[in-house]
């Protein structure tokens, strides 16, 4: 764990989107010739091939914080687990003070949810509205933008932060972080892949809090991670199969993406029908589709670390995660959730 840890000067920390989005940095690092390059994210597409085929991860991040009204009348704050969620009767949810099943936790509206179960530290609630409503309803008339501690105390409004933490491509899904190495995109950004024949394709996977969890033993005893929903379109599988089979790069945007396809592969194609993954990808490890990977710079000690690295490893590259993470540091990149980006060749 510890060759996994780094020093970060917290001025590194970028609180807040930078505008336009592809102005951000982008560190280069050529695995074949092991040089680093520095520019921006508007010229990427200056640094792939032509026929490669990009794959990002099209979920949608939900307003999933909310602060309700016990029946004492005092305030709770409720977090729902929204990637989680398998039944509309058992919503999974945490909380910040003592609640019990059988409590109603209200909305500004009236409507509230009951407290029908109990596991460990995790409630399970269900939607009791008057007027109908749905969750996702409710969350976009109440709920708040859920941001890592990291980002906490940044002053970005919520109308703002709703589109600022959110892909420009966001479609479906129900994650409570953003696949933040696509945050970068822009139509300006699609238009240079088009123009150089770079094929693009989505894949689902909602994000759950346990991408910021720290990591256990019991996570190397069974190389298994959180579990987070994928989808994969039929069409998807067929454009990634062909590639493989051509001999195209295929481009992961971001460590979200590169599990989903990775978790569904055997013998260098996609085969697996899955509606979930649970993998814990660390070195060693064999990476069965994707050649290129667009990424940002993680916290400390996280599986994401070791997700890269172990692309880095299966690359032949000269320098480790760690050594490439210093010499951002050194040149001021920023870090974290709105920080800049990494393109690993």
């Amino acid at each position: 764990m510890e060759k996994y840890d780094y020093t970060l000067p917290k001025g590194l920390i970028r609180k807040e989107g930078i505008e336009p989005r592809d102005s951000a940095r982008l560190f280069i690092y050529d695995t074949k010739t092991d040089t680093v390059t520095f520019d921006i994210f508007r010229h990427i597409a200056k640094y792939l091939s032509p026929q490669s085929l990009m794959i990002l991860n099209d979920t949608r991040v939900l307003p999933a914080r909310l602060w309700l009204t016990k029946e004492t009348g005092g305030k709770i704050e409720v977090f729902v687990l929204a990637n989680e969620i398998e039944d509309e009767e058992y919503i999974p949810v945490l909380v910040d003070r003592k609640t019990n099943v059988g409590q109603k936790l209200t909305f500004p509206s009236g409507d509230y949810f009951e407290v029908v179960g109990q596991k460990e530290n995790m409630f399970f609630v269900r939607v009791v509205s008057h007027a109908g409503e749905s969750l996702q309803t409710l969350l976009h008339k109440y709920g708040q933008t859920p941001l890592p501690h990291y980002l906490e105390g940044a002053k970005t409004k919520e109308d703002v932060l709703r589109k600022r933490y959110q892909t420009v491509f966001a479609k479906e899904g129900a994650s409570v972080a953003a696949p933040t190495a696509s945050l970068h995109f822009t139509d300006t950004v699609f238009a240079s892949l088009a123009k150089k024949n770079i094929g693009i394709d989505f894949v689902t996977l909602d994000v759950g809090l346990g991408t910021f969890a720290s990591l256990t033993s019991d996570n190397f005893r069974t190389k298994k991670l959180h579990t987070e929903f994928i989808t994969l379109a039929p069409g998807t599988r067929e454009h990634i199969n062909i590639a493989k089979q051509a001999g195209h790069p295929i481009i992961a945007v971001g460590t979200t993406a590169l599990r989903t396809i990775e978790s569904l592969a055997k013998n260098h194609q996609i085969v697996f029908q899955k509606d979930r993954t649970d993998i814990f990808i660390y070195p060693p490890y064999e990476f069965q589709i994707a050649d290129i990977l667009i990424t940002n710079f993680h916290l400390p000690k996280t599986s994401l670390m070791f997700l890269v690295d172990a692309f880095l490893q299966d690359k032949k590259a000269k320098k480790n995660i760690v050594e490439l993470y210093n010499r951002a540091i050194e040149n001021h990149f920023s870090f974290y959730s709105f920080g800049d980006s990494m393109l690993i060749l």
